[in-house]
């Protein structure tokens, strides 16, 4: 049996996320918002990095991660 908890909020974000959620249970709608969220800040932070790098810099990056693989090996 699973355990649950509860989470109080304001009774005003609890509509305006049961309109959004639909027929979703709680637990999947939040976890289901966190991933989102999560996969947003991966995306953003790679997007900020790729801006600061030059071509020259995703060349050599690119150059030795093949040359790490092609020496890397498990014993």
């Amino acid at each position: 049996m699973k355990k649950y908890a509860t989470i109080s909020v304001p009774a005003e974000i609890k509509i305006r996320l049961e309109q959004d959620k639909g027929k979703q249970e709680w637990g999947e709608f939040i976890l289901n918002l966190y991933t989102e969220v999560q996969q947003l800040k991966t995306k953003k932070a790679f997007e900020k990095l790729a801006k600061t790098l030059t071509e020259e810099d995703l060349k050599t990056m690119t150059k030795s991660s093949k040359q790490f693989r092609e020496k890397f090996e498990l014993r």
